[in-house]
């Protein structure tokens, strides 16, 4: 199970308390924010594309959406994400459970600037249930970002 693998993930880093098992599902943003209790702007989400054939994610506040524009300026491709029923293959979790720990190797983790607004964000855990506290230090950390982009929409 995705969950567990990112739980022992953490575990293996000291960080195991900063995992979140979750009675209510959080496969969504709004119900991610009210099974942790916090606005939905702070739900990390985790967008999983295909730039050609290489997948990609992008964790971006949770009250914002990707500019097709700024996307295109960036990756020099249209942005086009991975169809639900190829992302547990291509990334390693499930959809309403992807996160930026513990996926295949190969795949670029980019964070979008929206989320600089927070000092804590809440990114999911593997599963449909789950989420990690996480402040921006710890989420470039722990996902092994990339780089910092902005592809989002203006708020």
């Amino acid at each position: 199970m995705s969950f567990d693998k990112v739980k022992h993930f953490f575990e293996s880093q000291g960080a195991g308390e900063k995992v979140l098992w979750l009675d209510h599902s959080s496969a969504t943003v709004e119900l991610a924010a009210e099974a942790v209790g916090c606005e939905p702007a702070r739900i990390a989400k985790t967008l999983s594309f295909l730039i050609g054939d290489h997948p990609i994610l992008i964790l971006t506040a949770g009250d914002v959406k990707v500019d097709n524009k700024k996307y295109k300026e960036l990756f020099h491709a249209k942005a086009k994400m991975i169809p639900g029923d190829q992302v547990e293959e291509l990334i390693g979790h499930a959809p309403g459970g992807v996160c930026p720990f513990v996926i295949k190797d190969g795949i670029d983790v980019y964070l979008d600037e929206s989320l600089k607004r927070f000092d804590i964000v809440y990114p999911a855990a593997g599963s449909g249930n789950s989420a990690v506290r996480l402040t921006l230090a710890e989420l470039e950390h722990f996902s092994g970002s990339t780089n910092w982009i902005d592809v989002c929409k203006e708020r």
